[in-house]
């Protein structure tokens, strides 16, 4: 007999239980869908290396799903909350009519694990359908053979889902049980005759805050952007603080700085049912200061979230072949002190060359590699960066107060940096013999370099002057990288007198004889373990370099591993934020809407036309979504440009492309809540 009255009940309220379904289906399917990458196709074709940077991050984003069940669980415990709200006076008539509080919990631990059962259920099937497309994005990311694609059902990630989230049901089922408990028969019954009372705040304290408010938000939207250069992290976290306790006083000023503008405009004030609006508006606002300014925060965050993330992982990827021309590039410090550091069993390899290292431990250059070059950098503190920047040095250290101006500036000759330009493709250079050029492909530092040499600046070193060949630095790099990271090198004609104890670097650029990159792979693993062994690299204590390699393969694989750990995780966490933010405030809303019934029943009684009433509901529901996310908006504006700044050394984020996914995201989750409460809201204000 419960049971059947269970699944009336369920039948009877699913207007009142279309939030909490779409919120445990949203949540599962996102669940599975995190959690069964490691079952997908594209995993199984990943070479090695490629396998191991997704192993991490899957790794990461499995630990990261015990934080996303915590927040779901809490997320759970407070839809269901307003569902027993919702019917307190059904479970009054209930226990009038002799039934037992034990009883009635039996009720709702059925109910209760019946939705559970089926929103398991759609939310899997919902997940393993999209977890397919997942793959596809995996697989466009890290370049995986998808010929053998087919559809791929992850047990293991069926199993944790249901494990999770049966433990989030015992909790609201123990959480259901003590609520019962806790409520008397008197209170069931008249829970539908008692509402919140509207609370009303002194308007001209409302505006006094409200303006304190803002000059907070100014205050720290300028420090963090305009006034961010020189902020150490305490401050960022001072900033921080500061912008949230502003997001707080702003919502408890809002509704009576609103109330009070719109006052000051009669006519606005008394058209159609606005006056009735704004006192809504005013109450929600007022009892929800606190939930208000959490959603808004977590909005920001998933804006943040989801913006910079996606934009990061264009930043780490683009360009890859770019700057990854050759198959490999070695490079070796020299002139070393004497051994100082090293394990006895090392070679010291310090005086020899890349090509005598790998002569040693018998590779053949002419038959294992193919366009070898290798080229030297000098260093000396003749030539620093100051040196170099003179008239611009000033504004450098005002906009970039963490660059060393004290460093010695690295130094090629020209027929060395012309082999290197020559075998990546890029620009070769000429000069005079006294001349010189610079070649940087980091905007940061280019912007200073290039107007230095549009001044003419003059360097001296060895005894001789010499004049910029160019106006501009010249765009290229000598070894592979992961993205524009060359912040100077100076070319010198090969007259130029360089003293070879001023050597530094060693660079051994070549492509492999092999074809596949299975071969390459293979190839070049056992080429560094061999260098590593030899060398004694993992014992250098006096320098950050003794040999190190830097190959197109695991520089492609691992900034595509990086970008793809970045956007992943910030898709988890900014759509569970978003879910989480849209359904709070959609279940708050309905709350309002049932205690607000008696309301629009009177408005009804005066003559009101349904048609006015439904706008003013869509108004007031608008009103209510909208706020926190243009406050989140605002925020976002200038945390992205905070966080540019603070991850410059990947390059700039091209944010615009992923501003427009994120807000495609936010339109399908945040508004797909909004419609569904405000026909829900409808339904409710409709109720007799």
């Amino acid at each position: 007999m419960l049971f059947k009255l269970s699944i009336k009940n369920i039948k009877k309220s699913f207007k009142d239980y279309a939030i909490y379904f779409m919120t445990l289906i949203l949540g599962v399917a996102v669940f599975y869908i995190f959690n069964s990458m490691d079952a997908q196709e594209p995993m199984m074709n990943f070479s090695k290396s490629s396998y191991d940077v997704v192993k991490l991050m899957i790794d990461m984003l499995s630990g990261l799903s015990v934080f996303i069940s915590v927040i779901l669980g809490f997320l759970v415990i407070y839809a269901n909350n307003f569902l027993i709200k919702r019917r307190k006076k059904e479970f009054g008539i209930y226990l009038t009519l002799g039934m037992g509080k034990g009883q009635l919990s039996k009720i709702l631990f059925l109910e209760t694990l019946l939705i559970g059962i089926i929103s398991l259920a759609v939310g899997l099937v919902l997940g393993v359908f999209a977890s397919q497309f997942m793959s596809i994005i995996v697989a466009n990311m890290f370049e995986a053979d998808m010929s053998n694609f087919h559809f791929v059902l992850s047990s293991a990630a069926i199993i944790k889902t249901i494990i999770y989230f049966s433990v989030m049901y015992l909790f609201v089922m123990i959480f259901n049980t003590f609520m019962i408990s806790k409520y008397k028969l008197i209170d069931l019954l008249m829970a539908g005759r008692k509402s919140e009372k509207i609370k009303m705040r002194n308007p001209i304290v409302s505006v006094i805050v409200f303006i304190i408010s803002i000059i907070m938000l100014g205050f720290s939207y300028y420090k963090v952007t305009a006034g961010v250069d020189g902020l150490n992290q305490n401050d960022i976290i001072i900033y921080i603080a500061i912008g949230s306790v502003a997001t707080f006083l702003f919502f408890f000023s809002l509704s009576g700085f609103i109330l009070k503008l719109v006052k000051s405009n009669k006519r606005l004030y008394y058209k159609n049912l606005n006056m009735f609006v704004l006192k809504q508006i005013d109450s929600k606002i007022n009892t929800t200061v606190i939930s208000m300014s959490i959603i808004c925060l977590m909005l920001f965050t998933t804006i943040g979230m989801l913006s910079s993330g996606l934009a990061m992982n264009n930043a780490l990827t683009q360009n890859l072949e770019k700057y990854n021309p050759v198959d490999m590039t070695i490079i070796k410090t020299m002139n070393l002190p004497d051994n100082k550091g090293y394990s006895d069993t090392a070679i010291d390899y310090s005086n020899k060359s890349i090509k005598e290292i790998l002569n040693g431990l018998g590779y053949d250059l002419n038959k294992d590699f193919k366009g070898y070059t290798e080229a030297y950098s000098y260093a000396t503190n003749e030539l620093t960066l100051k040196d170099t920047l003179k008239s611009q040095l000033d504004n450098m250290k005002k906009d970039l107060p963490e660059v060393k101006t004290d460093t010695a500036e690295e130094i090629m000759k020209l027929s060395d940096y012309n082999n290197i330009a020559k075998l990546f493709g890029n620009e070769q250079i000429k000069l005079n013999n006294n001349e010189y050029a610079i070649v940087c492909d980091y905007d940061n530092i280019k912007v200073y370099r290039d107007k230095a040499l549009e001044s003419g600046n003059e360097i001296t070193i060895g005894g001789k002057t010499y004049t910029p060949v160019n106006k501009e630095c010249i765009d290229g790099f000598i070894q592979n990288t992961m993205q524009a990271m060359n912040t100077g090198l100076i070319i010198l004609p090969d007259s130029a007198k360089l003293k070879p104890s001023w050597i530094e670097f060693s660079y051994a650029s070549s492509n492999y004889t092999l074809s596949t990159k299975e071969q390459k792979t293979a190839f070049e693993e056992k080429m560094i373990k061999k260098i590593d062994k030899n060398s004694g690299f993992k014992d250098v204590k006096d320098y950050n370099i003794r040999i190190k390699s830097a190959t197109r393969i695991t520089n492609i694989e691992s900034s595509k591993g990086l970008g793809a750990t970045v956007t992943f995780i910030g898709i988890y966490l900014g759509i569970i934020f978003l879910i989480t933010s849209a359904a709070v405030l959609a279940l708050k809303e309905l709350s309002e809407s049932a205690d607000n019934k008696d309301r629009y029943t009177i408005l009804r009684k005066i003559g009101t036309g349904e048609g006015m009433i439904n706008r003013a509901l869509f108004t007031q529901i608008g009103i209510f979504f909208i706020l926190p996310l243009l406050l989140a908006v605002v925020h976002s504006i200038f945390g992205l440009q905070f966080a540019d700044h603070i991850l410059i050394t990947i390059g700039h984020m091209n944010i615009l492309p992923s501003i427009i996914v994120t807000s495609v995201v936010i339109i399908l989750i945040y508004g797909g809540y909004f419609l569904l409460t405000y026909f829900s809201s409808k339904n409710i204000i409709k109720e007799n």
